[in-house]
Protein backbone atom coordinates (compact mmCIF):
# COMPACT_ATOMS: atom_id res chain seq x y z
CA UNK A 1 0.00 0.00 0.00
CA UNK A 2 1.22 3.49 -0.77
CA UNK A 3 2.57 5.48 2.16
CA UNK A 4 0.78 8.79 2.58
CA UNK A 5 1.08 11.17 5.51
CA UNK A 6 -2.08 12.79 6.83
CA UNK A 7 -0.64 16.29 6.55
CA UNK A 8 0.62 15.89 3.01
CA UNK A 9 -1.93 18.28 1.53
CA UNK A 10 -2.14 20.79 4.34
CA UNK A 11 -2.92 24.23 2.97
CA UNK A 12 -4.12 27.31 4.78
CA UNK A 13 -5.67 29.28 1.92
CA UNK A 14 -9.12 28.80 0.41
CA UNK A 15 -7.80 27.79 -3.05
CA UNK A 16 -4.73 25.71 -3.78
CA UNK A 17 -2.74 26.59 -6.89
CA UNK A 18 -1.79 23.73 -9.18
CA UNK A 19 1.95 24.31 -8.72
CA UNK A 20 1.58 24.15 -4.94
CA UNK A 21 -0.47 20.98 -5.20
CA UNK A 22 2.12 19.29 -7.43
CA UNK A 23 4.94 20.35 -5.10
CA UNK A 24 3.18 18.90 -2.06
CA UNK A 25 2.52 15.65 -3.90
CA UNK A 26 6.21 15.37 -4.84
CA UNK A 27 7.39 16.16 -1.31
CA UNK A 28 5.02 14.13 0.83
CA UNK A 29 3.85 11.05 -1.09
CA UNK A 30 5.94 7.89 -1.10
CA UNK A 31 5.66 5.57 -4.12
CA UNK A 32 4.62 1.96 -3.70
CA UNK A 33 7.62 -0.13 -2.68
CA UNK A 34 6.71 -3.55 -4.08
CA UNK A 35 8.42 -4.59 -7.32
CA UNK A 36 8.29 -7.46 -9.77
CA UNK A 37 10.20 -8.74 -12.78
CA UNK A 38 8.29 -8.66 -16.05
CA UNK A 39 9.23 -9.88 -19.53
CA UNK A 40 9.78 -7.25 -22.19
CA UNK A 41 6.62 -8.27 -23.99
CA UNK A 42 3.85 -6.77 -21.90
CA UNK A 43 6.09 -4.28 -20.09
CA UNK A 44 4.76 -1.22 -21.94
CA UNK A 45 3.30 1.28 -19.48
CA UNK A 46 5.08 -0.17 -16.45
CA UNK A 47 7.36 1.94 -14.22
CA UNK A 48 11.08 1.10 -14.00
CA UNK A 49 11.87 0.44 -10.33
CA UNK A 50 15.66 0.95 -10.40
CA UNK A 51 18.18 2.30 -12.89
CA UNK A 52 18.80 -0.16 -15.72
CA UNK A 53 22.42 -0.19 -16.92
CA UNK A 54 23.66 -1.40 -20.28
CA UNK A 55 25.31 -4.84 -19.91
CA UNK A 56 27.06 -4.36 -23.27
CA UNK A 57 27.96 -1.48 -25.56
CA UNK A 58 25.58 -0.52 -28.34
CA UNK A 59 26.63 -1.13 -31.01
CA UNK A 60 28.94 -3.80 -29.61
CA UNK A 61 31.49 -3.38 -32.44
CA UNK A 62 32.46 -0.87 -35.14
CA UNK A 63 30.21 -1.40 -38.15
CA UNK A 64 29.18 0.10 -41.45
CA UNK A 65 26.24 2.49 -41.62
CA UNK A 66 25.75 1.95 -45.37
CA UNK A 67 26.20 -0.52 -48.20
CA UNK A 68 29.51 0.31 -49.85
CA UNK A 69 33.26 -0.14 -49.56
CA UNK A 70 35.39 -0.03 -46.41
CA UNK A 71 38.81 1.57 -46.85
CA UNK A 72 41.78 2.97 -44.95
CA UNK A 73 41.51 6.73 -45.07
CA UNK A 74 45.33 6.99 -45.12
CA UNK A 75 45.29 5.35 -48.58
CA UNK A 76 43.15 8.06 -50.15
CA UNK A 77 44.56 10.78 -52.36
CA UNK A 78 43.56 14.30 -51.40
CA UNK A 79 43.95 15.74 -54.90
CA UNK A 80 42.24 13.08 -57.05
CA UNK A 81 40.15 9.92 -57.06
CA UNK A 82 41.74 6.75 -55.67
CA UNK A 83 41.62 3.27 -57.19
CA UNK A 84 41.84 0.34 -54.75
CA UNK A 85 41.85 -3.44 -55.10
CA UNK A 86 38.71 -5.19 -53.86
CA UNK A 87 40.06 -7.67 -51.33
CA UNK A 88 36.90 -9.23 -49.89
CA UNK A 89 33.23 -9.06 -49.01
CA UNK A 90 31.55 -8.64 -45.61
CA UNK A 91 27.84 -9.06 -44.90
CA UNK A 92 25.97 -8.30 -41.69
CA UNK A 93 26.66 -11.03 -39.15
CA UNK A 94 29.85 -12.24 -40.82
CA UNK A 95 33.07 -12.26 -38.79
CA UNK A 96 35.70 -9.75 -39.94
CA UNK A 97 38.71 -11.98 -39.33
CA UNK A 98 41.08 -10.57 -41.97
CA UNK A 99 42.64 -7.14 -41.70
CA UNK A 100 42.53 -4.73 -44.60
CA UNK A 101 45.90 -4.00 -46.20
CA UNK A 102 47.30 -0.85 -47.76
CA UNK A 103 45.74 -0.16 -51.14
CA UNK A 104 42.75 -2.41 -50.55
CA UNK A 105 38.98 -1.95 -50.22
CA UNK A 106 36.44 -4.44 -48.89
CA UNK A 107 32.87 -4.69 -50.11
CA UNK A 108 30.71 -4.18 -47.01
CA UNK A 109 27.01 -4.09 -46.20
CA UNK A 110 25.00 -2.14 -43.64
CA UNK A 111 25.56 -3.44 -40.12
CA UNK A 112 28.58 -5.56 -41.04
CA UNK A 113 31.57 -5.38 -38.71
CA UNK A 114 34.37 -3.11 -39.92
CA UNK A 115 37.47 -5.08 -40.92
CA UNK A 116 40.53 -4.42 -38.81
CA UNK A 117 42.37 -1.36 -40.10
CA UNK A 118 39.41 0.09 -42.03
CA UNK A 119 38.10 3.40 -40.75
CA UNK A 120 35.94 4.89 -43.53
CA UNK A 121 33.13 3.65 -45.79
CA UNK A 122 32.16 4.94 -49.22
CA UNK A 123 28.53 4.54 -50.26
CA UNK A 124 28.14 2.16 -53.19
CA UNK A 125 26.37 4.78 -55.33
CA UNK A 126 29.38 7.11 -55.03
CA UNK A 127 32.02 4.72 -56.42
CA UNK A 128 32.90 3.12 -59.74
CA UNK A 129 33.61 -0.63 -59.90
CA UNK A 130 35.76 -2.10 -62.68
CA UNK A 131 36.27 -5.82 -62.24
CA UNK A 132 38.44 -6.39 -59.17
CA UNK A 133 39.01 -2.70 -58.52
CA UNK A 134 36.95 0.19 -57.15
CA UNK A 135 37.56 3.89 -57.71
CA UNK A 136 36.46 6.20 -54.90
CA UNK A 137 36.09 9.99 -55.13
CA UNK A 138 38.22 12.47 -53.25
CA UNK A 139 36.97 14.56 -50.32
CA UNK A 140 35.36 12.00 -47.97
CA UNK A 141 36.15 12.68 -44.33
CA UNK A 142 37.91 10.23 -42.04
CA UNK A 143 35.36 7.98 -40.29
CA UNK A 144 32.51 8.71 -42.69
CA UNK A 145 29.68 6.14 -42.63
CA UNK A 146 31.31 4.21 -39.78
CA UNK A 147 29.43 3.52 -36.55
CA UNK A 148 31.74 3.19 -33.58
CA UNK A 149 31.29 0.62 -30.83
CA UNK A 150 29.40 2.21 -27.93
CA UNK A 151 28.52 5.42 -29.80
CA UNK A 152 24.83 4.81 -29.03
CA UNK A 153 25.27 3.40 -25.50
CA UNK A 154 28.57 2.74 -23.67
CA UNK A 155 28.65 -0.43 -21.58
CA UNK A 156 27.60 0.34 -18.01
CA UNK A 157 25.67 3.50 -18.86
CA UNK A 158 22.22 4.07 -17.34
CA UNK A 159 19.80 3.55 -20.21
CA UNK A 160 16.47 3.39 -18.37
CA UNK A 161 16.47 5.58 -15.25
CA UNK A 162 14.22 4.67 -12.33
CA UNK A 163 10.79 6.19 -12.87
CA UNK A 164 10.77 5.73 -16.63
CA UNK A 165 7.33 4.88 -17.99
CA UNK A 166 8.15 2.14 -20.47
CA UNK A 167 7.08 2.73 -24.05
CA UNK A 168 7.82 0.77 -27.22
CA UNK A 169 11.12 2.58 -27.81
CA UNK A 170 12.38 1.79 -24.30
CA UNK A 171 11.52 -1.88 -24.73
CA UNK A 172 13.32 -1.93 -28.09
CA UNK A 173 16.43 -0.46 -26.44
CA UNK A 174 16.33 -3.08 -23.69
CA UNK A 175 16.04 -5.84 -26.30
CA UNK A 176 18.94 -4.39 -28.31
CA UNK A 177 21.07 -4.69 -25.17
CA UNK A 178 20.15 -8.35 -24.75
CA UNK A 179 17.77 -7.93 -21.81
CA UNK A 180 14.71 -10.14 -21.54
CA UNK A 181 13.04 -8.70 -18.43
CA UNK A 182 12.90 -5.50 -16.36
CA UNK A 183 12.24 -4.87 -12.66
CA UNK A 184 9.20 -2.61 -12.35
CA UNK A 185 7.01 -1.34 -9.53
CA UNK A 186 3.76 -3.14 -8.99
CA UNK A 187 0.60 -1.74 -10.52
CA UNK A 188 -1.47 0.71 -8.51
CA UNK A 189 -4.89 -0.34 -7.26
CA UNK A 190 -7.67 2.23 -7.49
CA UNK A 191 -11.24 1.98 -6.23
CA UNK A 192 -13.80 4.21 -7.94
CA UNK A 193 -17.45 5.01 -7.35
CA UNK A 194 -19.92 7.69 -8.33
CA UNK A 195 -22.23 9.41 -5.89
CA UNK A 196 -25.65 10.97 -6.23
CA UNK A 197 -29.28 9.96 -6.00
CA UNK A 198 -29.77 11.28 -9.52
CA UNK A 199 -27.26 8.86 -11.09
CA UNK A 200 -28.27 5.50 -12.56
CA UNK A 201 -26.44 2.74 -14.41
CA UNK A 202 -26.51 2.81 -18.22
CA UNK A 203 -28.81 0.12 -19.51
CA UNK A 204 -31.20 0.31 -16.55
CA UNK A 205 -34.55 2.07 -16.25
CA UNK A 206 -34.18 5.81 -15.82
CA UNK A 207 -36.71 7.74 -13.75
CA UNK A 208 -37.73 11.22 -14.82
CA UNK A 209 -35.03 13.25 -13.07
CA UNK A 210 -32.18 10.73 -13.36
CA UNK A 211 -29.14 10.77 -15.61
CA UNK A 212 -26.94 7.91 -16.72
CA UNK A 213 -23.53 7.69 -15.10
CA UNK A 214 -20.65 8.40 -17.50
CA UNK A 215 -17.98 9.35 -14.98
CA UNK A 216 -16.99 5.85 -13.88
CA UNK A 217 -16.60 4.79 -17.51
CA UNK A 218 -14.44 7.84 -18.21
CA UNK A 219 -12.32 7.30 -15.10
CA UNK A 220 -11.92 3.57 -15.69
CA UNK A 221 -10.57 4.14 -19.20
CA UNK A 222 -8.22 6.89 -18.05
CA UNK A 223 -6.93 4.86 -15.10
CA UNK A 224 -6.40 1.66 -17.06
CA UNK A 225 -4.59 3.59 -19.77
CA UNK A 226 -2.14 4.63 -17.04
CA UNK A 227 -1.70 1.02 -15.94
CA UNK A 228 -3.83 1.01 -12.77
CA UNK A 229 -5.93 -1.94 -11.64
CA UNK A 230 -9.45 -0.57 -11.15
CA UNK A 231 -12.14 -1.78 -8.77
CA UNK A 232 -15.55 -0.44 -9.78
CA UNK A 233 -17.69 0.05 -6.68
CA UNK A 234 -20.72 1.32 -8.58
CA UNK A 235 -23.04 4.15 -7.63
CA UNK A 236 -23.61 5.21 -4.02
CA UNK A 237 -26.54 7.27 -2.81
CA UNK A 238 -26.18 10.63 -1.08
CA UNK A 239 -26.17 9.12 2.40
CA UNK A 240 -23.35 9.92 4.85
CA UNK A 241 -23.38 6.49 6.50
CA UNK A 242 -23.34 4.64 3.18
CA UNK A 243 -20.52 6.79 1.87
CA UNK A 244 -18.42 6.50 5.01
CA UNK A 245 -18.77 2.72 5.03
CA UNK A 246 -17.82 2.44 1.36
CA UNK A 247 -14.77 4.64 1.83
CA UNK A 248 -13.60 2.61 4.81
CA UNK A 249 -13.96 -0.68 2.92
CA UNK A 250 -12.08 0.73 -0.09
CA UNK A 251 -9.07 1.83 1.99
CA UNK A 252 -7.18 -1.36 1.08
CA UNK A 253 -6.46 0.20 -2.31
CA UNK A 254 -3.72 2.71 -3.07
CA UNK A 255 -6.21 5.35 -4.13
CA UNK A 256 -9.95 5.87 -3.69
CA UNK A 257 -11.46 8.06 -6.39
CA UNK A 258 -15.00 9.40 -6.39
CA UNK A 259 -17.00 11.78 -8.55
CA UNK A 260 -19.79 14.02 -7.29
CA UNK A 261 -20.64 15.18 -3.81
CA UNK A 262 -17.67 17.41 -2.97
CA UNK A 263 -19.09 20.90 -3.55
CA UNK A 264 -20.63 23.23 -0.99
CA UNK A 265 -24.23 22.09 -1.43
CA UNK A 266 -26.05 20.69 1.58
CA UNK A 267 -26.74 17.43 -0.30
CA UNK A 268 -23.06 16.83 -1.08
CA UNK A 269 -22.00 14.35 1.60
CA UNK A 270 -18.61 13.04 0.46
CA UNK A 271 -16.69 15.68 2.40
CA UNK A 272 -18.46 14.89 5.65
CA UNK A 273 -18.00 11.15 5.08
CA UNK A 274 -14.26 11.62 4.58
CA UNK A 275 -13.99 13.52 7.82
CA UNK A 276 -15.58 10.55 9.63
CA UNK A 277 -13.16 7.91 8.29
CA UNK A 278 -10.05 9.94 7.51
CA UNK A 279 -8.73 13.43 6.95
CA UNK A 280 -9.90 15.92 4.36
CA UNK A 281 -6.97 18.27 4.06
CA UNK A 282 -8.04 20.40 1.15
CA UNK A 283 -11.05 20.51 -1.10
CA UNK A 284 -10.68 23.41 -3.49
CA UNK A 285 -8.14 23.84 -6.27
CA UNK A 286 -7.68 27.03 -8.29
CA UNK A 287 -8.74 25.41 -11.55
CA UNK A 288 -11.65 25.78 -13.96
CA UNK A 289 -13.52 23.66 -14.74
CA UNK A 290 -13.30 21.68 -11.54
CA UNK A 291 -12.73 23.87 -8.49
CA UNK A 292 -14.32 21.50 -5.93
CA UNK A 293 -11.63 18.81 -5.75
CA UNK A 294 -11.21 17.07 -2.39
CA UNK A 295 -7.98 15.35 -1.48
CA UNK A 296 -6.97 13.54 1.66
CA UNK A 297 -6.56 10.19 3.38
CA UNK A 298 -9.09 7.49 4.29
CA UNK A 299 -8.43 4.85 6.93
CA UNK A 300 -9.56 1.25 6.70
CA UNK A 301 -10.74 -1.29 9.25
CA UNK A 302 -7.32 -2.98 9.57
CA UNK A 303 -4.59 -1.39 11.72
CA UNK A 304 -2.42 0.91 9.62
CA UNK A 305 -4.59 0.51 6.54
CA UNK A 306 -5.05 3.75 4.62
CA UNK A 307 -5.41 5.06 1.10
CA UNK A 308 -5.05 8.33 -0.69
CA UNK A 309 -8.39 9.88 -1.55
CA UNK A 310 -9.46 12.22 -4.34
CA UNK A 311 -13.02 13.43 -4.74
CA UNK A 312 -13.75 14.92 -8.14
CA UNK A 313 -16.66 17.12 -9.21
CA UNK A 314 -19.78 15.58 -10.73
CA UNK A 315 -19.78 17.21 -14.17
CA UNK A 316 -17.97 15.01 -16.72
CA UNK A 317 -15.84 17.74 -18.33
CA UNK A 318 -14.70 18.86 -14.88
CA UNK A 319 -13.94 15.21 -14.11
CA UNK A 320 -11.73 14.97 -17.19
CA UNK A 321 -9.86 18.21 -16.56
CA UNK A 322 -9.26 17.55 -12.87
CA UNK A 323 -8.17 13.99 -13.61
CA UNK A 324 -5.47 14.99 -16.09
CA UNK A 325 -4.24 17.95 -14.03
CA UNK A 326 -4.79 16.75 -10.44
CA UNK A 327 -5.20 12.98 -10.29
CA UNK A 328 -2.60 12.07 -12.91
CA UNK A 329 0.31 13.80 -11.09
CA UNK A 330 -0.76 11.99 -7.91
CA UNK A 331 -0.89 8.65 -9.72
CA UNK A 332 2.53 9.16 -11.26
CA UNK A 333 4.02 9.90 -7.85
CA UNK A 334 2.31 6.92 -6.21
CA UNK A 335 3.51 4.63 -9.01
CA UNK A 336 7.10 5.86 -8.82
CA UNK A 337 7.01 7.50 -12.25
CA UNK A 338 8.87 10.69 -12.94
CA UNK A 339 6.69 13.81 -13.29
CA UNK A 340 5.12 14.58 -16.65
CA UNK A 341 6.92 17.01 -18.93
CA UNK A 342 3.86 18.80 -20.21
CA UNK A 343 5.03 21.38 -22.73
CA UNK A 344 2.24 23.36 -24.39
CA UNK A 345 2.24 23.82 -28.14
CA UNK A 346 2.09 27.54 -29.01
CA UNK A 347 -0.90 28.32 -31.22
CA UNK A 348 -2.88 31.44 -32.07
CA UNK A 349 -6.21 32.19 -30.39
CA UNK A 350 -9.05 32.82 -32.83
CA UNK A 351 -11.32 34.23 -30.13
CA UNK A 352 -11.49 36.66 -27.22
CA UNK A 353 -11.75 35.37 -23.66
CA UNK A 354 -11.88 36.81 -20.14
CA UNK A 355 -11.10 35.01 -16.88
CA UNK A 356 -10.57 35.62 -13.19
CA UNK A 357 -7.10 36.22 -11.86
CA UNK A 358 -5.36 33.60 -9.67
CA UNK A 359 -7.12 30.69 -11.34
CA UNK A 360 -5.81 28.25 -13.99
CA UNK A 361 -8.40 27.81 -16.72
CA UNK A 362 -8.71 25.24 -19.47
CA UNK A 363 -10.74 25.93 -22.61
CA UNK A 364 -11.81 23.25 -25.09
CA UNK A 365 -10.72 24.08 -28.64
CA UNK A 366 -10.42 22.75 -32.16
CA UNK A 367 -7.33 23.48 -34.23
CA UNK A 368 -7.42 24.78 -37.79
CA UNK A 369 -4.92 26.18 -40.27
CA UNK A 370 -5.57 29.83 -41.06
CA UNK A 371 -5.13 31.41 -44.50
CA UNK A 372 -1.66 32.69 -43.53
CA UNK A 373 -0.55 29.18 -42.57
CA UNK A 374 -0.71 29.70 -38.80
CA UNK A 375 -2.36 27.13 -36.53
CA UNK A 376 -5.39 28.68 -34.82
CA UNK A 377 -7.42 27.49 -31.84
CA UNK A 378 -11.20 27.84 -32.15
CA UNK A 379 -13.21 27.73 -28.95
CA UNK A 380 -16.05 25.23 -28.71
CA UNK A 381 -19.38 27.09 -28.73
CA UNK A 382 -20.54 25.36 -25.53
CA UNK A 383 -18.26 25.55 -22.53
CA UNK A 384 -20.43 24.12 -19.77
CA UNK A 385 -18.76 21.54 -17.53
CA UNK A 386 -21.54 19.05 -18.28
CA UNK A 387 -21.29 19.18 -22.09
CA UNK A 388 -19.58 15.90 -23.01
CA UNK A 389 -19.65 16.67 -26.74
CA UNK A 390 -17.32 19.59 -26.03
CA UNK A 391 -14.68 16.90 -25.43
CA UNK A 392 -15.56 14.65 -28.36
CA UNK A 393 -15.79 17.51 -30.87
CA UNK A 394 -12.51 19.23 -29.96
CA UNK A 395 -8.78 18.48 -30.22
CA UNK A 396 -7.57 19.53 -26.79
CA UNK A 397 -7.35 22.26 -24.18
CA UNK A 398 -5.87 25.72 -24.06
CA UNK A 399 -4.24 26.53 -20.74
CA UNK A 400 -4.60 30.07 -19.39
CA UNK A 401 -2.24 30.74 -16.43
CA UNK A 402 -3.28 32.33 -13.16
CA UNK A 403 -1.96 35.80 -13.96
CA UNK A 404 -3.81 36.07 -17.28
CA UNK A 405 -7.18 37.83 -17.18
CA UNK A 406 -7.94 38.43 -20.86
CA UNK A 407 -7.12 36.85 -24.21
CA UNK A 408 -7.51 38.78 -27.46
CA UNK A 409 -7.80 37.25 -30.95
CA UNK A 410 -4.33 36.69 -32.36
CA UNK A 411 -2.69 36.12 -28.96
CA UNK A 412 -0.21 33.29 -28.52
CA UNK A 413 -1.64 30.65 -26.21
CA UNK A 414 -0.57 27.22 -24.96
CA UNK A 415 -2.33 24.12 -26.37
CA UNK A 416 -2.37 20.58 -24.99
CA UNK A 417 -3.72 17.78 -27.14
CA UNK A 418 -5.92 15.20 -25.42
CA UNK A 419 -3.34 12.53 -26.27
CA UNK A 420 -0.62 14.49 -24.43
CA UNK A 421 -2.85 15.09 -21.40
CA UNK A 422 -4.07 11.51 -21.09
CA UNK A 423 -0.64 9.91 -21.58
Amino acid sequence: MAQLTDDCFAFSGPLLRIEAMERLIAERITPVAETERVPLHGARGRIVAADVKAPVALPPFDNSAVDGYAVRHADLRSDADTTLAIAGRLTAGARADAAIKAGEAIRIFTGAAMPKGADTVFMQEDVTVDGEHVTVPKGLKLGANRRLAGEDVPAGAVVLPAGTVLEAQHIALAAALGLIEIVVRRRLTVAIFSTGDEIVEPGTARHGAAIYDSNRFLLTELLERLGAVVTNLGILSDDPDTLAGALKRAAGHDLVLTSGGVSTGEADHVRSAIERVGNLVFWRVAIKPGRPVAMGVVRGAKPGESAAFVGLPGNPVAVFVTFVRVVKPLLRRLSGARPDKLIPLPVRAAFAYKKKKDRREYVRVTLRRAADGEIEAVKHPQDGAGVLTSLTETDGLLEFPEDVTAIEPGARVGFFSYAALIG
